[in-house]
């Protein structure tokens, strides 16, 4: 098994979207454990909306790719009791905004069954997720809500921006002995019917590796000022980087990957490099990600900041379906630059 921590560099890799590279992990994983099931609406014959099963279950049957009916609370609560009793189930949750029907089964039972148990039941699934605006789907199909599920303990956090990232990331989420929610934005896909990003295309190695849940990655390097995000928002910070490098600011991208846990001793170090600080987050502003990672600095030492740090993030307002009014609440590249442009004043 391949380890990686940040940037994978094997001679056997090739270029893979994330969706690809997020089914290869799960393939490999299904391979090489008999207990890997994956279960959810459209994951069989359809191979998942945005492409997150395709080809299972030609490979593994009907056995083991469960197609459920439209009852999100009846099957992750039989993915939980799968998990308890030993199996390892993959669940998808077809837009995390469904969330709410099925609460009671994420947070009451799949969260906390360890805990109450005093740690002698196991709770080893994956709950995964699409996430994310940009497409017109509306206010019920368009939030990330990372965040949310960030507050509430019991459960890990994984957020994948790179088809790299993506594969270790699922085969971690998958061996790993505590429920895992495994966020994908749609626009880090790679999908051809989506917007184009050159970065949801990548070198992703044939091997099975892991990526390590909790440890965030230096996507590029600088000097002038720290871009902290995660998701899709990578993927907009590092073009805006590469274009504010023209005027001669260099811009520091941390990926975060995993916000539970959450790497904060590579923030703090970045921060303290560089002294300024644009978080940039496709969640609600209040009450969430870019306020943590601002008292992460408050809390450790304020001086680390030459001045006022800055938040992109989803105004707090659902997020509106005509385009115009969609993209005025979304984090992007416009937004971004300004911010960074802000701090470096």
């Amino acid at each position: 098994m391949v380890k990686i921590e940040t940037s994978p560099q094997q001679v056997t890799s090739r270029k893979l979207t994330v969706s690809k590279a997020m089914v290869e992990g799960i393939a490999q994983e299904m391979e090489r454990d008999p207990s890997v099931i994956v279960l959810g609406e459209d994951v069989g014959a359809y191979g998942g909306i945005f492409s997150s099963t395709t080809g299972l279950l030609e490979r593994f049957g009907p056995g083991r790719i469960l197609d459920t009916p439209i009852s999100e609370t009846a099957f992750i609560g039989l993915g939980t009791g799968a998990a308890v009793e030993g199996m390892r189930p993959i669940v998808e949750l077809m837009f995390v905004d469904f969330f709410g029907v099925a609460m009671d089964q994420i947070y009451n039972h799949m969260a906390k069954i360890h805990y109450e148990s005093g740690g002698n039941v196991l709770v080893p699934m994956v709950l995964m997720t699409a996430v994310g605006g940009g497409y017109s789907d509306g206010a019920q199909h368009s939030q990330c809500l990372w965040g949310t599920f960030a507050h509430l303990p019991g459960m890990k956090v994984v957020v994948p921006s790179s088809p790299a990232d993506a594969k270790g990331l699922m085969i971690s989420a998958i061996r790993d002995e505590n429920p895992v929610v495994y966020m994908f934005h749609k626009g880090v896909m790679g999908l051809p019917w989506m917007t184009k990003s050159t970065h949801a295309l990548g070198d992703v190695p044939e091997e099975s590796y892991t990526v390590p849940i909790g440890k965030a990655a230096i996507t590029r390097s600088g000097t002038d000022v720290t871009v902290v995000t995660l998701s899709l928002s990578v993927h907009h910070s590092l073009d805006v980087a590469d274009e504010l490098a023209k005027e001669g600011i260099e811009c520091e991208v941390v990926d975060l990957r995993s916000l539970v846990p959450l790497d904060r001793a590579t923030v703090l170090e970045s921060v303290a490099k560089t002294g300024r600080l644009v978080v940039v987050d496709e969640d609600y502003q209040s009450f969430g990600l870019s306020g943590e990672i601002a008292a992460i600095i408050a809390e450790e030492d304020p001086r680390l900041l030459r001045c006022p740090m800055k938040r992109v993030c989803v105004p707090d307002t659902p997020i509106p379906y005509a385009r115009s009014l969609e993209q005025a609440t979304l984090p992007t590249p416009t937004r971004i630059a300004a911010a960074i442009r802000d701090v470096m004043a």
